[in-house]
């Protein structure tokens, strides 16, 4: 038997054991299609305007001018 038609073969099988799994599936109520994610959902950080930006700098100007004031003591 050839190399290339066993691949065949095996995809036909393939194909022909996803329809059973699906169909069984059916009958059971599971495998219903999930609801796609909605488009536009932003992961990661989001931005800072400008005027957050100049509370953080504020705060760490603060902080660093406090922990340079006394190296040994932790600021809180």
């Amino acid at each position: 038997m050839d190399l290339y038609e066993t691949i065949q073969d095996l995809y036909a099988e393939k194909e022909r054991l996803e329809r059973v799994i699906a169909s069984l599936e059916a009958l059971l109520g599971i495998g219903e299609p999930v609801a796609p994610k909605p488009r536009g959902a932003k992961r990661g950080r989001k931005s800072m305007s400008a005027t957050e930006r100049e509370e953080v700098s504020a705060r760490m100007k603060n902080y660093w001018d406090r922990r340079r004031k006394d190296p040994g003591k932790p600021v809180t």
